[in-house]
């Protein structure tokens, strides 16, 4: 860890923390999100999820596990549940059988339009033009990389 100098030290006061900020906006974004998904029946990590399958489809588990930052113990059953409620199927790869293609069904991709409302709904909520938005997405992805890098270094 690097000796830090005390007018770069956050202190204690949570609001000027952007790992406090980052929280409370995801929160926010949950609540808000939880009704307007609810009359799709699905949850936002189920809302996320079939995004990644939107933007492409058929995709390997373990794949799509990366893509959404999530553990395959907390994926497989979000996939069953989802394949419960018919959008979409499993399959195992015809090339390697210890792969499983995640694949939307007819069902999942008609859900489509009701996602575009949802993002729709969010957006017209944020009353913030769009470019402040993509580049808010763009800090926040590079947020995140330095975030991987750094912990790539903490850990060893």
């Amino acid at each position: 860890m690097t000796k830090k100098k005390p007018d770069e030290f956050q202190g204690y006061e949570l609001d000027d923390h952007v790992c406090f900020a980052i929280y409370k906006a995801n929160h926010a974004f949950n609540r808000f999100y939880k009704p307007v998904m609810k009359e799709l029946g699905i949850t936002y990590p189920q809302y996320i999820t079939l995004l990644a399958l939107f933007k492409k489809d058929h995709q390997r588990v373990s794949e799509l596990g990366e893509c959404l930052f999530l553990e395959s113990n907390t994926l497989t059953p979000l996939l069953k549940r989802l394949e419960e409620m018919g959008y979409i199927s499993r399959t195992r790869s015809q090339e390697d059988e210890r792969q499983v293609i995640v694949s939307l069904s007819e069902t999942g991709r008609g859900l489509s339009d009701g996602i575009i409302d949802i993002q729709q709904c969010a957006f017209s909520h944020l009353d913030t033009p769009a470019e402040t938005i993509r580049q808010l997405v763009e800090q926040l992805n590079e947020v995140q990389a330095h975030m991987i890098k750094a912990k790539e270094k903490v850990s060893g």
